[in-house]
């Protein structure tokens, strides 16, 4: 059965004597003033029974405030007596004998007793109460402090406009004296440590040390201090973190009523919107629903009836409009006179973005013109981060599940970072096995590096192209061939037709191939010209000797002629598998310089990226000195990836050559999984500048000219900062003196690219003849 005591079960005495030792032994040997001011006050006191040792009641002290008031300016000083929330109570109780102003307004319920409840607390104030008169005593006679000081959070309704206010409550018992009854429990070290381990817990504290044997004796001091910003702003913070909380109507319903709080308005409305391609989609608007679904809450109007509007504004300034008075703005859209019928007079707007991309909107509303001011911009401004990532969030949320693609997270992970998913997947676990609602937690990883490196095949897409021309015009020959010897036994109309259009397909492919007129040929051929071919076979031996070499032309399986393409791409395929299985090779290798994360993509070519930093790493731990290693490395592989290309150069049916890059940047940058399309990508609108540049790049030419940057057999190094520079030509003077690189380097100025400028390159070849090129793979990785 629960012994739990209640503060009643403890002594508890109203007395000033603890305040007149102290002005006695603190203040009045201090200035002589003072000293003077306390023997008059003191002699009031010894003429005034009612304040002599016990005071019965703090109704008896309320008499008293002329002989009080200017005793408690040490523990009220007068200089704050207008603005400071405090008051002083009878030990461990709960009525006020003494308070300033701000209190009685505040804090001061019609019963004498502290106004408001405690927030969050799972235990009354009576338990907080007894905690800390334990504390006290164990502090004061048992010399035992768990710093149990934490101050308690008090919510309070502001009489004025009937929300919400928060206050922190810090207690002083400067002025408690603690004494016993009788002489003092002792307790032995068992004891000590129980009660140690049982701080907190008064069912356990209460055998040990009856409060019954103890007495307080003075009064304590309660400071408030209002922290309804921060608390509210956290609540939010919590509450974003729910997407109920901004797409269903009890959700928001919730987020408005805390917004009123921190905005001090109780008629304060809040709106969010998305922005969905050439819509906006209105979440909420900030009137009461009854529904709980996101389709339902929500409303779609075309961006181009917000063209020049308020919303929009503040989307293309990237910034916080503040609109006094809608009612005034000119040439009010329709939306926005819909509004001020509504009755909304003053708004602040907030653009949301997410990586540097603008995503919605965020927007308080008063019926008040000028109703919100410049303090509000700055709670706004620090909202707006707030409700972007929730929104984002949401977003993507809603739309994975409109589309039903989460069945699975990601799929391969690379090595180096298994480890970060699988933890993230435990803890994912974790959640739902407690049946929490529960998503993979974002992967980000914070200041890595990228290396981007590229062989190009010089020409692929001309030669793609002149392969389709061969190939379409040799069908097209063959089949024009069929007409004329069918044309030379019989003259129908249809055979003079037929050899018109072949030969008006022929001109246009050889003035200019689009991607219509290769769908468009094999259309003709197989729907209009092949069937006539039975038709045709029994003309004669030579028309049908002619429709049996076009059969043997065409490929079986694609039913087209395909001998230059299939020896194009088959030339493509085996150059594209010699540099990836090099790269594959030396890549396992690079891994034991530095786990990094890497990522190869092959099309006409192969392009690299690796990611390294100590965030991506389980101990956290990285080096310069791998980020040189990895650099260099680079530089080697591109002459390695040259060399292969000129050594299968004479096995290809089509002649192809490769061109190789490497990106400088050693700024850091962070990537983030998205789960959305399986894969890294740079995270943040900074960020992005690097991709940019990488896609880019292959139309790079130097400057003052028409000529490409990479160039076959060579290597184009673009970095942006002279520090890079400098070290990529140190690397570069190692290797030609190591007989990898000609010594032909040439410094190149880059004309500029779109949203892209002061890039610098330089270029040099690579020895194709030397040996050293390829000399053992493990030198590769230094």
């Amino acid at each position: 059965m629960s012994t739990f005591p209640t503060p009643d079960d403890f002594r508890t005495v109203l007395s000033i004597d603890p305040l007149l030792d102290f002005w006695r032994e603190k203040v009045a040997p201090k200035c002589p003033h003072m000293a003077e001011m306390f023997r008059v006050f003191e002699e009031k006191i010894q003429k005034t029974p009612d304040l002599k040792g016990d005071i019965d009641s703090p109704e008896v002290a309320a008499r008293y405030t002329d002989i009080l008031s200017p005793l408690m300016s040490v523990a009220f000083p007068s200089s704050t007596w207008d603005t400071e929330i405090s008051a002083a109570f009878t030990p461990f109780q709960h009525q006020a004998i003494y308070g300033t102003p701000a209190y009685h307004r505040l804090l001061f319920d019609p019963s004498g007793k502290i106004a408001g409840h405690l927030k969050g607390q799972h235990h009354t104030l009576d338990f907080q109460r007894v905690v800390r008169a334990y504390a006290l005593i164990l502090k004061r006679l048992y010399g035992i402090d768990q710093g149990i000081h934490s101050p308690l959070i008090r919510i309070v309704t502001d009489p004025t406009t009937g929300l919400e206010r928060h206050f922190q409550i810090t207690p002083d018992f400067q002025f408690v004296q603690v004494g016993t009854v009788g002489k003092p429990p002792v307790l032995n070290d068992r004891e000590r440590e129980r009660v140690i381990e049982h701080i907190a817990n008064p069912d356990v504290l209460t055998t040990l040390l009856p409060p019954g044997n103890f007495i307080f004796r003075g009064f304590a001091v309660m400071r408030a201090v209002d922290v309804t910003e921060s608390e509210i702003t956290s609540a939010l913070e919590r509450d974003l973190i729910d997407q109920e909380s901004i797409f269903s109507a009890d959700g928001f319903k919730r987020l408005q009523s805390r917004l009123r709080t921190l905005f001090g308005q109780p008629e304060l409305k809040a709106s969010l919107a998305a922005l969905q391609g050439d819509k906006v989609l209105i979440l909420n608007d900030g009137h009461t629903s009854e529904a709980n679904c996101l389709f339902t809450n929500s409303s779609h109007i075309p961006l181009t009836d917000l063209k020049h509007s308020v919303w929009l504004q503040s989307v293309e300034h990237a910034d916080i409009l503040r609109i006094p008075d809608l009612s005034k703005e000119p040439n009010l859209c329709p939306a926005e006179q819909e509004a001020v019928d509504h009755g909304v007079r003053a708004m602040l707007i907030a653009p949301l973005s997410f990586g540097g991309e603008a995503i919605g909107t965020f927007w308080v509303k008063s019926n008040r013109a000028n109703g919100l001011g410049a303090v509000d911009i700055e709670k706004m401004r620090h909202l707006a981060p707030l409700f972007s990532m929730a929104l984002k969030r949401g977003l993507d949320d809603m739309n994975n599940e409109i589309q039903a693609v989460i069945k699975e997270k990601c799929t391969a992970v690379h090595p180096s970072v298994e480890w970060r998913f699988r933890s993230a997947a435990v803890e994912h676990m974790e959640r739902l096995r407690q049946g929490k609602p529960s998503e993979m937690e974002p992967i980000v990883f914070k200041s890595v590096i990228p290396l981007f490196g590229q062989s190009d095949i010089r020409g692929s897409s001309e030669a793609r192209v002149h392969a389709i021309q061969s190939d379409l015009t040799e069908q097209l020959s063959l089949a024009g061939n069929i007409m004329r010897r069918a044309g030379e036994i019989k003259s129908w109309p249809l055979i003079d037709e037929f050899s018109f259009r072949i030969d008006q397909r022929i001109a246009r492919i050889k003035s200019g191939l689009s991607t219509e007129e290769e769908s468009g040929v094999a259309s003709f051929l197989q729907q209009d010209v092949e069937p006539s071919f039975s038709e045709l076979r029994g003309i004669g031996p030579s028309v049908s000797h002619a429709i049996d070499r076009y059969a043997e032309a065409v490929d079986p399986v694609t039913g087209v002629v395909y001998r230059k393409r299939k020896a194009f791409e088959e030339s493509v395929s085996r150059l594209n598998e010699r540099m990836s299985g090099y790269l594959d090779q030396q890549q396992a290798e690079a891994q034991q310089i530095f786990p990094h994360y890497f990522e190869k993509h092959q099309t006409d070519g192969i392009d690299y990226v690796i990611y390294l930093g100590a965030s991506m790493h389980p101990t956290g731990v990285h080096s310069v000195f791998s980020l040189n290693n990895l650099a260099l490395w680079q530089f080697k592989v591109a002459c390695g990836m040259a060399w292969h290309t000129r050594q299968i150069q004479p096995a290809l049916k089509v002649p192809l050559d490769t061109c190789h890059l490497i990106l400088v940047n050693h700024a850091p940058l962070s990537i983030r999984f998205r789960y959305d399309e399986k894969r890294f990508d740079v995270d943040g609108a900074y960020d992005v500048r690097h991709e940019i540049i990488k896609s880019r790049l292959d139309k790079a030419m130097v400057k003052g000219g028409r000529e490409r940057l990479t160039q076959p057999g060579r290597i184009a190094i673009v970095y942006a900062h002279p520090k890079e520079g400098r070290d990529m030509r140190r690397h570069i003077d190692y290797l030609q003196n190591r007989g990898y690189l000609l010594d032909d380097m040439e410094p190149i100025d880059l004309e500029d690219l779109p949203g892209v400028r002061g890039l610098k390159a330089l270029r040099v070849g690579v020895n194709l003849e030397a040996a050293a090129a390829v000399q053992g793979d493990r030198e590769m990785v230094g």
